[in-house]
């Protein structure tokens, strides 16, 4: 197995390449205003994945994808030239989605600042379900002291339950 450093060393290279040989080198009209992204290569240096972005919409994207792979033959020996590698790695192309999320995730935050937004508007003319005042303030104990007395005079004139104790 490779080093890892050695691995990222290539993988950059093999973003570059790509980049410079799709730039300058392959004449194919089906190709649209491309970005390569990112490469990333296996452990074993055998095959490598290469990311590109299209401008455009899903016929540019298809035009794109059917070019890079008439050209892939040509990119590979490159690639493997450039590299020095025993075997040139295959190479594998993805269209790179990133834009596409990106926007959905702003569209989900979106809807969550203005579910948030509604949620302070409601908060704002809420009231409370109980009393203004939920707490025992001191004039009200008098008032609780009384009702307590004549409560307790209340059940002196009860009489005990009956079969049992009348304790």
């Amino acid at each position: 197995m490779s080093d890892p450093a050695k691995v990222r060393r290539h993988a950059e290279r093999v973003r570059e390449l790509v980049a410079s040989v799709v730039r300058s080198q392959i004449k194919d009209p089906r190709l649209g205003m491309i970005t390569i992204t990112d490469a990333r290569i296996t452990a074993d240096l055998r095959d490598a994945t290469v990311f590109y972005t299209v401008l455009g919409d899903t016929a540019a994207q298809a035009g794109t994808a059917a070019a890079l792979e008439s050209a892939k033959g040509m990119l590979r020996s490159t690639v493997g030239k450039a590299l020095g590698l025993r075997h040139s790695p295959t190479l594998t192309f993805v269209l790179d989605d990133v834009q596409d999320q990106v926007k959905h995730i702003d569209d989900l935050l979106a809807q969550a600042r203005n579910a948030d937004a509604e949620v302070q508007r409601l908060a704002a003319r809420a009231e409370y379900a109980g009393e203004p005042q939920p707490y025992r303030l001191e004039e009200d104990e008098d008032a609780d002291v009384d009702a307590d007395e004549a409560r307790d005079d209340s059940d002196a004139d009860e009489t005990p339950p009956r079969g049992g104790d009348p304790r």
